[in-house]
């Protein structure tokens, strides 16, 4: 499992380095800074997976130091504040913090919130990640690993014939497959006739298409086969 890297931004070091033995035992590895300009300067060298950020500090603020990260960076934010800094506080959440714990916290308080951002930030992350066995093409979506096909998010029921060919067409968008191709690559054998191709391709208009007979995504190239259209 890979380890995630913590920054703590604290100009008090007792309190720097207690979150740190709690964070440690958790297995992250953490990194430590005094203010906010060491902490921009640890975030340009590491890879940084949260931070905890201290609103008040000298040379540069929690404040302006989640300002500046923010242009370039979009993990979790934590910051700690002191119930005399509410407005501070709530800055800091207007200007990309993510959450806070208000001093004096306990350890398992500030765990907990780690713990809970870098669950949303794996989902976030996995979210933009590019999945391989999916094929997005404009509101047409096609899942392999779940066999499934959406429409703008609305399934779309298929013969599994339909999805065999849908798929070929979709997986090579812009490429013209002729009958003979498409019915060697579904059946797995030389094509013999291929009109049932035709049908085929009519039923799956009817079914992903708003006008059937003026389609957006599965088109005829006369004379030559069939594609799925390219979207923007």
């Amino acid at each position: 499992m890979e380890t995630n890297n913590i920054l703590i931004v604290e100009d008090d070091k007792e309190i720097r380095e207690g979150v740190q033995i709690y964070l440690q035992s958790q297995g992250y590895k953490v990194f430590q800074a005094a203010d906010g300009i060491e902490g921009l300067e640890i975030i340009d060298r590491e890879d940084i997976h949260l931070a905890i950020v201290d609103i008040m500090m000298p040379r540069m603020d929690g404040i302006r130091m989640t300002m500046k990260l923010r242009e370039k960076h979009d993990f979790p934010v934590i910051m700690l504040s002191a119930k005399s800094e509410e407005v501070d506080k709530i800055t800091g959440l207007n200007i990309g913090a993510d959450d806070y714990v208000t001093k004096p916290f306990t350890p398992m308080e500030l765990m907990a919130r780690v713990n809970s951002q870098l669950r949303r930030y794996r989902k976030f992350l996995e979210k933009l990640a590019p999945q391989e066995n999916v094929h997005v093409i404009g509101g047409l979506e096609i899942n392999e690993d779940a066999v499934e096909v959406t429409m703008d998010g609305k399934p779309v029921k298929l013969t599994p014939i339909e999805y065999k060919i849908l798929l070929l067409l979709a997986k090579n968008p812009g490429r013209v497959f002729s009958s003979e191709e498409i019915y060697e690559r579904v059946w797995q054998e030389k094509a013999i006739n291929t009109d049932t191709i035709m049908v085929h391709v009519r039923n799956i208009r009817e079914k992903i298409e708003i006008d059937p007979k003026n389609p957006k995504y599965l088109k005829v190239v006369w004379g030559v086969g069939y594609k799925i259209e390219k979207q923007p």
